[in-house]
């Protein structure tokens, strides 16, 4: 007889009858060795009739075909199953080690690692449970080996209540210990440091003031020094429009993105205090720092951290970013960048068959990434999207070629995340890559990536035109013609993951969500400023 089983799989069965002997409960469990098998016994056996016997249905597998003992595959495509088909014959070290990356992914990729549920399209869940446990325990106390990572106590911070509140935990549970805790950070000439008494860096007061918004509440808000914040970051502005990330320390471009989120979430003066190294009567906190970005693209279409150096996936991030806070992405972003070479040098950063993103050229694959060059898309494609109808429906604000589908693979993005990046182990967290351990910072950033890759960010207006012979909004108008509508990504094909492993959005610039954004901006904004005396 043949029959359908579930998961589609045929098999042969026969039905057997097969009588077992009738007994009281106190002789059920008698094993059928207590049967007499001697001469005695066969007598007894003799004086047994059919009605002492209750007869019972038994199935047996008679036999399979190698078809039918063949469950259905799962639906993941070539591309994310073999290693890519096209290889240099030059033999290197790191293309050794890409080989060797791959081999590490590919069981993961495929289904073969580990006794995990895969859905019908090759994919285990996010384990929300471990992941979360992971970073509740990264926020206590930490072993004594993690004093090596003192001064990164404010990322922790960031990390994991950011990893945190996009699995949908609700962190203003640590409203009080981050309020305890930054309050020791803070200088009084400005910023926040790494620890009590550490210089501040615009790194850690980055952390630290998304930390507060995390948490939210007046009282968060309160402990940041506004006034102290703007002298301090005025001593950092440069006069070629960039910012140092610490009094006497690099510029880079990373000052520059931090700077315009401070300066728009706290929102500060614009104004210089006269012993800034930029005062010249005439420039502000803004003036130049569209064009410094401008100065760190690369020959190759990347961005670096400083005019010439290499091309790097989080200095991409921290360049389109800082232009999208200070304008409408679909003017700002085409207007100071080679957008096309930008998008190809992206492009390239994206693998196969991992699915996962580099930071570098000729670099491997890394989980962080999903969030400093996958992170990049967002922004991308708010600047390339349509910006009319009929004819001119396929052409953007600045003229440029609209682009009418995702310019990365998702699927590969949430692939490489839900089979290599996830600690299944008792640990939890997320990680590098497969043979790494997970740890808070990739945590963070590869679900950013992952709630990258699930939503899709529309910007609502067009550009409003500028003042005659202004090229950046002044600070009451940064980004108020930029509003951000975000939906859940629908492909055109199945949606590969299952309802309950998506995430939270965050902003695509600030990287918190939308509502931390409002509020902490709309606190300050509520408040009485300061004249830059």
């Amino acid at each position: 007889m043949v029959v359908r089983t579930k998961g589609a799989r045929c098999r042969n069965r026969a039905i057997f009858i097969r009588k077992f002997p009738k007994s009281k409960k106190e002789n059920m469990a008698a094993s059928t060795s207590s049967f007499p098998t001697s001469q005695q016994g066969q007598q007894n056996l003799d004086a047994i009739t059919d009605d002492d016997f209750e007869y019972v249905d038994e199935e047996f597998v008679l036999s399979h075909s190698a078809e039918q003992q063949t469950q259905p595959e799962p639906m993941i495509p070539d591309l994310f199953k073999q290693p890519f088909l096209v290889k240099d014959d030059l033999i290197t070290p790191t293309s050794q080690l890409q080989d060797q990356t791959v081999e590490h992914c590919l069981p993961f990729l495929t289904g073969e690692d580990g006794p995990l549920d895969f859905n019908d399209y090759g994919l285990p869940k996010l384990n929300r449970e471990k992941h979360i446990k992971f970073l509740k325990q990264s926020l206590g106390p930490l072993p004594g080996r993690f004093v090596a990572v003192d001064a990164s106590r404010p990322w922790y911070l960031y990390w994991c209540l950011s990893g945190l509140t996009m699995m949908g935990e609700d962190v203003s549970t640590y409203r009080d210990s981050v309020i305890e805790t930054a309050r020791t950070m803070q200088n009084e000439s400005g910023g926040f440091g790494g620890g009590h008494g550490q210089t501040s860096h615009l790194a850690t007061t980055y952390a630290v003031i998304l930390a507060i918004a995390l948490v939210g509440g007046e009282e968060a808000y309160d402990v940041i020094d506004k006034k102290a914040m703007w002298k301090w970051l005025c001593s950092l502005k440069q006069p070629d429009g960039g910012f140092q990330v610490c009094v006497g320390g690099e510029e880079d471009i990373r000052g520059a993105y931090i700077a315009a989120v401070i300066i728009t979430l706290l929102d500060l003066p614009l104004d210089l205090t006269p012993d800034s190294p930029a005062y010249d009567g005439r420039s502000n906190l803004l003036t130049g720092l569209a064009e410094y970005v401008r100065s760190c693209q690369t020959f190759e279409g990347g961005i670096s951290s400083q005019p010439n150096n290499e091309a790097h996936g989080a200095y991409a991030f921290c360049a389109l970013a800082c232009l999208a806070i200070l304008d409408n992405p679909r003017r700002i972003i085409p207007s100071y960048l080679d957008v096309p070479r930008l998008v190809s040098w992206l492009s390239y950063r994206q693998y196969a068959p991992e699915g996962g993103f580099s930071g570098r050229t000729n670099k491997l694959v890394d989980g962080c990434y999903s969030h400093w060059a996958g992170g990049c898309f967002p922004l991308i494609e708010a600047c390339l999207s349509s910006s009319g109808s009929g004819s001119e429906k396929n052409k953007t604000a600045t003229g440029l070629a609209a682009a009418p589908e995702s310019l990365y693979s998702r699927e590969g993005l949430i692939r490489y995340i839900l089979c290599c990046c996830q600690d299944q182990t008792k640990r939890g967290g997320l990680r590098d890559k497969p043979y790494k351990m997970s740890d808070p910072y990739h945590t963070n950033y590869v679900l950013s990536g992952l709630s990258s890759a699930q939503h899709q960010w529309d910007l609502d207006s067009n550009p409003l035109p500028l003042p005659n012979g202004e090229t950046t909004p002044t600070l009451a108008a940064l980004g108020a013609d930029s509003v951000w509508n975000v939906f859940p990504y629908i492909d055109e094909n199945d949606q590969i993951y299952e309802d309950s492993d998506r995430v939270r959005p965050i902003h695509p610039a600030y990287a918190i969500p939308q509502k931390n954004v409002n509020a902490i901006r709309g606190y300050f904004q509520g408040k009485s400023g300061f004249a830059s005396t």
